[in-house]
């Protein structure tokens, strides 16, 4: 079935007005009137047994409403812990919501005050006494060490692989070539524009819980169950949200404490995250180290691929840390390359630090980047084109089962592989590399051609509302987090409908309003919610096909975007005035329609991105140049929004290659816990990204779409990489490890300089 994309496709986004006048509703703007404001003590330690925690000081403090423990928790019948999810034969040490007879990593919540300010609840924090007998420390990427769980010998979480490890083996016994290839993945902090804020309030006995999430009904499952109540007595809503990343698709410790706080004091409570506070506690991403190796059979194709995988949970498990680095690292683990045999095993490590989760691409971005850099490492190695080289094993014959089980549906590797080539300006590259060199500056060029799938629920609901007023409310159970969903959405549905845009309002992130929804996360959003309001389309047409004919008198209707027609008449009667007529008549079973719709299986995205960057010798300083992507994302709704996803999605990958890290010292006290140390790209970092789409439609949904949201980031580190490590390769230089500060290719640059000239290197 053939679906059109027309005159919505540049609709410039809806919600931009708002946001741009200030009128954006956060958190932070709506809470109640009178709220309370909460404040946690954090652990100060990474490491350490609560031989007291002295609170009384603080509940003397002035404007002190409440201050709670562990202790207080379990009295008032909140005994429960962070729900997550893990696997069978895996370690499962509880994750208390405030910390009970042992912190295990600095940030980790103690207690909690409530008072009538914030400088009051400040205040109150800091007058808490507690005695902290300090313990050793496990901050290595490694099994071993202290204790931190005693559910996890050896601090090992979880062993798991996939694959098939005796073909893997029998394929590198028999390789002609064989190529290794160790990725450090650089712990990322994830610093949304908005940091983590939630306001709890109990009304006639119901919890009303305000969160800036990316999803309402999981919150309400973990709320009901910490509380033992019905899921009705549970309302979450979301509002505008400022930026998400999957940090925020989860619950935390602190919400249903929160929650508790607002039911004691019989008032509001209120809570935001302050910036170093939020790079203490927010799940991490990435954190893991990649031990691969590609076997090559003589005429240069891929037989055989392996990897080893270290990762580092934390110090507990988050609700889906233990699937990120496994699962979904797996499903694009041979990438866009017909690879017979491939074997994935996977250790996941306890670390006295900040638990990691979901961050852009979850595991996606990670499993490309340690197969493209193997492949760019192996060209170099074998002395062959990195793109003849990739040419000779891509997938070519669709569908196609994976060696890890996935089934992509369509595809043309080579088409796009050869547009991005070719609007990258390939062939010229070795000119701009003469002219850097001339310049005394050194030149790489980078290339990625990454696949990811789709993740998340295929099932999303959608229901169209027809207001007295004569506006439309589309409600839908995704949530967006400033991705323009508002824009799409309304925009489809006009397309479909033909009632103006303008007189459509999307409503999301209200769990008393929308019955069900999968929220937002793994790309899924507009695939699936489009999907569902084209199913809610076809429910309301047919539902008022017989009441309009009656009302044109005639036996039945044609229908089209523009409206109903009588057959061989010119008369059109729109959706919106049937509705009309409709309301007039007392048909109100006419004024709301909702359908829902599964996508019979996933979209897996591809492209190409070249990056080329400059470095100078002299400073380490690294300079992206330029930049092109070429994508298939099947057939596109709004071709604006989703080029502004790509750039963002580069910017992110980009900043984890190039600047961003968690430095910890040994004792496990976060070093870059502010924005001095911790670097964050600015505009002035990003090139011109030059972005094109060369569609092959996917055939997992009716509108051909593939999601757009995460590519960015899966395909940019690895392009990036590999172009910095292409410049290094004219001076020797083999490997360095992200981020690729100019400190740390200054000093590479200068040992290898060194070294060709028998001399030392320079301090």
């Amino acid at each position: 079935m053939q679906h059109k994309f027309g005159r919505s496709q540049s609709l410039k986004r809806l919600e931009d007005r708002r946001f741009l006048t200030g009128e954006g509703r956060y958190l932070d703007d709506i809470a109640p009137a009178g709220a309370l404001h909460a404040m946690f003590l954090r652990a100060p330690a990474a490491h350490a047994e609560i031989r007291g925690l002295h609170l009384d000081d603080a509940r003397g403090m002035p404007g002190v409403e409440l201050v709670l423990g562990a202790a207080d928790l379990a009295a008032h019948g909140l005994a429960g812990e962070q729900p997550y999810d893990t696997f069978d034969g895996a370690a499962r040490p509880p994750r208390p919501l405030l910390a009970r007879d042992r912190v295990r990593h600095v940030g980790e919540p103690m207690a909690l005050v409530v008072a009538r300010t914030a400088a009051e609840a400040r205040d109150a924090v800091e007058a808490i006494g507690f005695d902290l007998a300090e313990l050793p420390v496990h901050v290595a990427l490694a099994p071993g060490g202290p204790e931190i769980h005693p559910e996890a010998p050896g601090n090992i979480a979880f062993s798991w692989q996939t694959g098939d490890a005796a073909a893997t083996d029998a394929a590198f016994a028999r390789a002609a070539h064989v190529v290794r290839q160790r990725v450090v993945h650089n712990r990322v902090i994830v610093n949304s524009v908005e940091p983590r804020a939630a306001c709890a309030e109990w009304i006639d006995d119901r919890l009303h819980f305000q969160v800036n999430g990316q999803g309402v009904w999981d919150q309400k499952a973990e709320l009901a169950a910490a509380f033992g109540i019905a899921p009705e007595r549970v309302r979450v809503t979301t509002p505008d949200v400022g930026g998400g990343f999957g940090m925020k698709s989860t619950g935390y410790p602190e919400f249903a404490p929160l929650a508790l706080a607002a039911k004691l004091t019989g008032r509001p409570v209120r809570w935001i995250s302050e910036r170093t506070e939020a790079m203490l506690s927010d799940n991490g991403g990435r954190d893991l180290v990649t031990e691969a190796a590609l076997a090559f059979d003589a005429d240069l194709r891929i037989i055989g691929y392996r990897v080893d995988l270290d990762c580092a949970m934390g110090a507990y498990n988050a609700p889906f840390g233990a699937y990120i680095q496994s699962e979904l690292f797996a499903k694009v683990l041979t990438g866009a390359y017909d690879i017979p045999a491939a074997h994935l095993a996977v250790r996941g490590i306890y670390t006295n630090t900040t638990p990691t989760d979901a961050y852009r691409g979850a595991g996606r971005p990670e499993a490309i980047t340690t197969l493209e850099r193997a492949i760019d490492r192996a060209a170099r190695v074998l002395g062959v084109d990195p793109w003849d080289l990739r040419g000779r094993s891509y997938v070519t014959a669709f569908p196609y089962r994976t060696a890890t089980g996935e089934l992509y549906d369509v595809g043309d590797f080579p088409r796009v592989a050869a547009r991005a080539r070719a609007e990258a300006d390939e062939p010229g590259f070795a000119a701009r590399r003469a002219a850097s060199e001339a310049g005394g500056l050194l030149r790489g060029l980078g290339t990625c051609f990454y696949i990811e799938s789709i993740l998340g629920s295929p099932t999303e609901a959608a229901e169209v509302e027809f207001c007295d007023d004569g506006t439309v409310n589309l409600y839908v159970g995704t949530q967006s987090n400033g991705q323009g969903h508002e824009t799409v959405y309304a925009a489809f549905l006009s397309e479909r409908t033909g009632i103006p845009v303008e007189q459509i309002r999307v409503v999301q992130g209200d769990s008393d309003r929308i019955p069900s929804g999968g929220g937002t996360g793994g790309s899924r959003s507009v695939t699936t919610q489009t999907n569902a309001t084209l199913a809610t389309v076809d429910v309301m047409v047919a539902a008022f096909r017989p009441f309009v004919a009656g009302e044109l008198g005639v036996e039945t209707v044609e229908w089209s975007d523009l409206g109903f027609r009588a057959p061989g008449s010119n008369l059109v009667l729109t959706l919106a005035e049937a509705a009309d007529r409709a309301r007039r008549a007392g048909r109100e079973d006419l004024l709301k329609h909702r359908s829902e719709a599964t996508l019979p299986g996933r979209s897996y995205p591809n492209g190409a991105h070249l990056c080329e960057v400059e470095i100078d010798p002299e400073t380490g300083l690294i300079r992206l140049d330029r930049y092109s992507v070429t994508d298939d994302f099947g057939n596109l709704i709004h071709p604006m929004l989703v080029e502004g996803q790509v750039h963002g999605g580069i910017a992110q990958g980009m900043g984890q290659a190039l600047m961003e890290g968690a430095v910890w010292d040994e004792t496990g006290q976060l070093l870059s816990a502010t924005f001095m140390d911790y670097a964050m790209p600015r505009a002035a970092d990003m090139p011109f990204v030059k972005f094109t789409t060369e569609p092959v439609p996917s055939t997992a949904n009716l509108l051909g779409m593939k999601g757009c949201g995460e590519a960015g980031t899966v395909a940019s580190i690895a392009a990036v990489s590999n172009a910095v490590l292409d410049a290094l390769a004219a001076l020797g230089i083999e490997e360095v490890e992200m981020p690729f500060r100019p400190s740390k290719i200054w000093a590479q640059i200068a040992a290898a300089q060194a070294a060709q000239a028998g001399q030392p290197a320079r301090a």
